[in-house]
């Protein structure tokens, strides 16, 4: 057994003593013993982040302290071409991540459980195996039905395999971008799938360049590579634990090597990553639990903030990868991100979503005929606001799921053309009534504005907004795709003033200390920033900047970003999806490992 499993169980005692209560599943799972590892991460690229700093222009006063390293407003051209965004004016989950050891149809079962994750990604998909001491890896741009085809499946043997699916806004430079990535050195070679974003990324970049590295990507999860390259830790694995070491932000990743698969989770525990078997004992790893109902696996635990698990012949090890804090686990994750079957930190997103809503019932009543949904998102919620009000829920609003990234609008303007695509309203539903519409979130409020004028113009006597979710006043910077925090109108506007703007005749948010009230003891567990504007981890390097997000797709295609840094002009994405046997989209690569 390495040195860091025995140091992890010798130090048990004095890491839990310090670190004090950590594991919002401590009544349901054993911890592992944990010990940390020195840091030992040069520091020369600290004034740089304080450069940086400097290059920011205040922002406007607002509710969110961490404005101040933000940059101001842009100016946006009018004459982009019309794009669709399947997010719509909601903050979009990064990425999802599979691992599977053990199992013959490794490459099969991976791509069965990311079509489980699509929700968390739909621009790329990739999946890497192993076989014959070679890394076979095949990514591509689109849905993972579009990238992965029979003939391509046959192409990924082996019984070992990590998968990933990603949202992105790299615009043309989208392929390169796709995970897994896979790098070969001198002592073996291994791929990488991430879900989450590195805070510290810039400052990495900024001393592996001055120390020779070459980037090939835009992505933050490429430093990662390159910390494994200049590690001098042995064996092999011990260079992904010490190359985690000096990651700031969110990060659950799974690594592969020539004979081992490696599941990590920052110490943070931002963002999910869970545990299961197949019954051939097949260990399986992935981003949510509805990855491994579809290829059935049974879920055992959580990966825990700050452990590192070790899967090869041997078997599983737990190893700690530094001392670590209280968890801030993502609440969002059960607001929005995750599908309602889901187990997310040890709880039921389902449950979660209808107590939300019988929440906003009991806080915000307000007289009514019908209870209805922003699809799909806002249905559960408001199945718990119906039921605890003692109203019917019915379908007043019919999601089109056939809808793409980029539709040809007629030239005669029709308005609120995004919304109307996606979202039509049911007349014998609405005609007459008031209405109670629940959704999930606000992000901008443009998108709230036109489903209410939507619903009026249907013939709705009142319309009345709740929302299953504080405010959102700050941006995330843990693996979420938000807009900068001036484009945020909580953080701009009353609750008066926005009921005002969306033309709602109530809105009601869910109140912040209802939701920590509900979660009660787990409650500290949970990051609450886009609500608080309070970060567990200081983003220094890398900031939103206004126009980063795409608001339902209406001012245009996406963009080229460096790692966070927007450069240059919007460019066209040239209509890259769904052309899976077009070379340019899709990518097939080998890498031969020494042995």
């Amino acid at each position: 057994m390495p040195a860091a499993a025995s140091t992890a169980a010798a130090a048990a005692a004095s890491s839990a003593a310090t670190a004090g209560k950590f594991s919002p599943f401590s009544s349901m799972f054993d911890k592992p013993s944990y010990a940390p590892f020195p840091k030992t991460l040069p520091k020369p690229y600290q004034s740089l982040a304080q450069a940086n700093k400097t290059l920011l222009v205040a922002a406007a006063a607002s509710k969110n302290p961490i404005d101040d390293v933000v940059c101001s407003y842009k100016t946006i051209p009018d004459n982009l071409s019309f794009s669709l965004s399947d997010g719509d004016d909601k903050p979009r989950e990064e990425c999802g991540v599979v691992g599977i050891y053990g199992d013959p149809e490794a490459s099969r079962l991976c791509y069965l459980a990311l079509h489980a994750l699509q929700h968390r990604g739909q621009e790329g998909a990739g999946i890497v195996t192993v076989h014959d001491n070679v890394l076979k890896s095949v990514t591509g741009v689109g849905l993972v039905s579009e990238v992965f085809t029979e003939s391509k499946l046959d192409k990924l043997p082996g019984d070992m395999t990590i998968g990933h699916v990603r949202y992105s806004t790299a615009g043309a430079s989208m392929l390169k971008n796709v995970q897994p990535f896979v790098a070969g050195y001198r002592f073996g070679s291994v791929g990488v799938a991430h879900n989450g974003n590195l805070v510290n990324y810039q400052a990495l970049r900024a001393m592996l360049e001055e120390n020779g590295s070459i980037f090939n990507t835009s992505s933050d999860t490429e430093v990662v590579l390159h910390l494994i390259a200049i590690s001098k830790a042995r064996p092999f694995f011990m260079r992904i634990v010490e190359a985690c070491e000096k990651l700031e932000g969110a990060y659950s990743m799974v690594f592969l090597t020539e004979d081992k698969l490696v599941a990590v989770r920052d110490p943070y525990g931002f963002r999910p990553l869970v545990m299961g078997r197949r019954s051939n004992g097949s260990v399986v790893f992935a981003s949510e639990t509805c990855a491994l109902d579809l290829i059935e696996a049974t879920y055992e635990r959580e990966v825990y903030p700050g452990e590192v698990l070790v899967v090869d012949k041997e078997g599983i090890r737990s190893l700690c990868l530094m001392a670590h804090p209280q968890p801030k686990s993502c609440i969002f994750e059960h607001i929005y991100f995750a599908l309602p079957n889901s187990v997310v930190f040890g709880k039921s997103v389902y449950e979660s979503r209808r107590a939300f809503g019988e929440i906003l019932a009991t806080e915000a009543p307000v007289d009514c005929d019908v209870v209805i949904a922003v699809p799909d998102s806002g249905v559960v919620a408001a199945l718990g606001y119906a039921g605890k009000a003692g109203v019917p829920f019915q379908q007043g609003l019919i999601r089109s799921h056939y809808v793409g990234r980029t539709f040809i609008e007629p030239s005669q303007k029709i308005r609120d053309f995004g919304v109307k695509l996606k979202l039509s309203p049911v007349r014998a539903v609405l005609e007459g009534k008031r209405v109670v519409v629940v959704d999930d979130s606000i992000v901008r409020g443009t998108t709230s504005s036109k489903i209410v004028r939507l619903l009026k113009e249907a013939g709705a006597k009142e319309v009345h907004m709740r929302i299953a979710s504080p405010p959102i006043i700050g941006s995330c910077y843990y693996g979420v795709d938000t807009p900068s925090a001036e484009e945020l109108i909580s953080n701009r506007m009353t609750v008066e003033e926005i009921r005002e703007f969306i033309g709602s005749d109530s809105l009601a948010f869910l109140p912040f200390d209802s939701l920590q009230k509900l979660l009660g003891n787990d409650s500290p567990n949970f990051c609450y920033a886009c609500f608080s504007g309070n970060y567990p981890v200081k983003p220094t390097g890398k900031v939103k900047r206004v126009g980063d997000f795409l608001d339902d797709g209406l001012i245009g295609s996406t963009e080229s970003i460096d790692g966070g840094w927007l450069h240059g002009t919007r460019q066209e994405t040239n209509g890259l999806e769904g052309k899976e046997d077009d070379p340019a989209n899709s990518k097939e690569t080998s890498v031969e490992i020494p042995v």
